[in-house]
Order: C-alpha cells, then structure tokens, then sequence
C-alpha cells in the first residue's frame, strides 16, 4: 500500500490574489495620525433597506418563507426607531461616523440619510440594497452598482464618496478593480490587518484597504455568536485598551460597526452609551484621533505622498 506521501501531489503554490504582499506588522513604516496620534478611531454606522418579501437578510427568529414579516419587521426597526436614538447619542458626545448607506434608502426614507449628512458625516457606498448579493453580478452590473451608487449619493447628498463595503462584504475576484475604475479610494472589504493597506488593482493602479472589523462588529458578536450587549461593550472596551497599548510602538486602526436595528434596541442603547462615553474621553484629552474611514484614507493619501517608498 503506498504512504500519503506517495499518492498526494501537493501544488507548489496554492492560488493567491496578488493585491497585496506578506508583511508582518513587525516590520512596518513608522508613522503618526493627526496632532500625533497613535490610534485612530471610527464608528462605521450602517443605516440598510431590505426588500420586503425577498433577499437575503439577518435574522433575529427563525427564518420563515418569504414574505418573512417576523425579520423584516426587526430590520425596519432600525431605520424608524433604532438610528435616530443612535443619532441623538453620537450628537450628545458629537461623535463623527463613517454611515454605510444602501442608496434604497433614498426612495424608502430619505429624511434618515439626509440626517446624517446634515451633521457631517461621510456617506459611504453600501450598494443598493442589503438583500443583495454582489459578488455573484457580472463585470458590467457590478460597474453599473458601483458608478449608480456613487451618482446617488452625490445627487441627493452632494457628497463625493470615496469608500466602499460591499453587502454583506461579497465581491467577485475583480471588484478592488472597479473600485479604482470607478473613482473609489478605499474599500472597506478587507479585515486582514490593523493598519491601512494599498492594494494592486488591474492596470497598474491601487486602493487603500482600510480596516473594517468582523470581531468589534454586533452582527457577528450579538445576532450569530448571541453575545448579551454588555459583554459586547465590554469587549469594545477591552479591544480598545489594548489597541491603545499597542499603539505605542505604531500607529493603528480600530473601527466599530454598529447596526440601528441591532444597538438601536433601547436595552443595547444603555449599554452602548457608556462604551461611546469612553471612547470620547479618550478624544477629549487627546489620547485618539477619533475620525471616519474617508480622513484615514486622506491621510494615508498624504503620507503615500511625501514618502511613496514606504506606501508602495
């Protein structure tokens, strides 16, 4: 009988993307965010629509057969209930936010969307709709959302956005590629590290990948692993710590994704606010750069600039 060894033909390489080389963060370029700090901070608040009777979706219940008004109804919580309680919270401590927008919300509730940029805040394209997947268009319908989403956005907004995460985080093998093509400077896809990126795009060009956590993220965390939301906070609040202590010996980003319909729910909000309250704090005596994914890619255009051989 012949040993493993002589049966299996292993491939010298296994397939691999080639957006980005191995580099340990051991061994990276030295650098500071603004007014000389070290840990950059963010909320990426996703404001989503969802088709009714149709799609995908999370789901607080058992999944039902479609029209799921059990599901949808939590969903729509969110955009009549839980993102206006989270918007009087980030205005009480005048917390900026990265908000992932489904441009569906400008025909289903435009007033939410309008809040937002009212204050401030940097509009980022979350697709269309939520119950979509992206990753399984072709290459000319996903140029078509990314360019549809971007024209929307500048049309009812007045915003130029530059950053992306796709629904439910889908792409096919060239979307960092049309990113590029179609006017976006990062994308928020990529959770493989805890400082920005520049990824290779076809042609010659590049993107920045800016950090966008699966751990810090309360879908993940509170719908599929069922982490009560004072756990949640506290595991904000130790990840938080430990990023400071780490950002000591080089500069990191922590980002926070939230969902209305998730920490919109007045129980989740009690405990959410004390977790905000410390992170302002921490910006109030200067200790962060509390910010949005847009600035951090500013800045990193800037820093690419002056030294293009650490940033290549």
């Amino acid at each position: 009988m012949d040993s493993p060894s002589a049966t299996l033909r292993w491939p010298d390489l296994l397939p691999a993307h080639d957006r980005f080389d191995y580099r340990p963060i051991t061994r990276r370029p030295d650098y500071a965010w603004p007014n000389g700090a070290r840990l950059a901070v963010y909320i990426g608040f996703n404001i989503e629509h969802f088709a009714f009777g149709d799609g995908l979706g999370a789901s607080i219940g058992p999944v039902s057969p479609h029209p799921d008004v059990l599901n949808h109804g939590w969903r729509e919580y969110g955009n009549r209930v839980g993102a206006w309680r989270c918007l009087d919270l980030f205005d009480s401590l005048s917390l900026p936010t990265g908000t992932l927008i489904n441009t569906a919300l400008y025909d289903h509730c435009p007033e939410l969307v309008q809040a937002f940029a009212a204050r401030g805040d940097e509009l980022i394209g979350h697709g269309h709709s939520n119950a979509e997947w992206q990753g399984t268009l072709g290459e000319e319908a996903e140029r078509a959302l990314l360019l549809r989403c971007r024209e929307r956005i500048a049309r009812e907004s007045g915003q130029d956005s530059a950053g992306w995460l796709s629904p439910w985080i889908s792409e096919s093998a060239i979307t960092p590629d049309l990113l590029a093509e179609t006017g976006y400077r990062y994308t928020l896809n990529w959770c493989h590290d805890d400082q920005p990126m520049r990824m290779r795009t076809r042609g010659g060009g590049s993107i920045w990948s800016v950090p966008y956590p699966q751990e810090l993220n309360d879908i993940p965390m509170i719908v599929a692993r069922q982490m009560d939301m004072r756990d949640f906070g506290a595991m904000v609040v130790d990840n938080f710590e430990e990023m400071r202590q780490q950002s000591r010996r080089q500069p990191l980003v922590m980002g926070l994704a939230l969902h209305p319909y998730i920490v919109g729910q007045p129980y989740r909000l009690r405990h959410l606010r004390p977790v905000l309250e410390c992170l302002a704090g921490a910006r109030d005596r200067g200790e962060i750069w509390f910010t949005t994914p847009g600035a951090i890619a500013s800045h990193m255009d800037t820093l690419a600039a002056e030294r293009p051989g650490d940033f290549a």
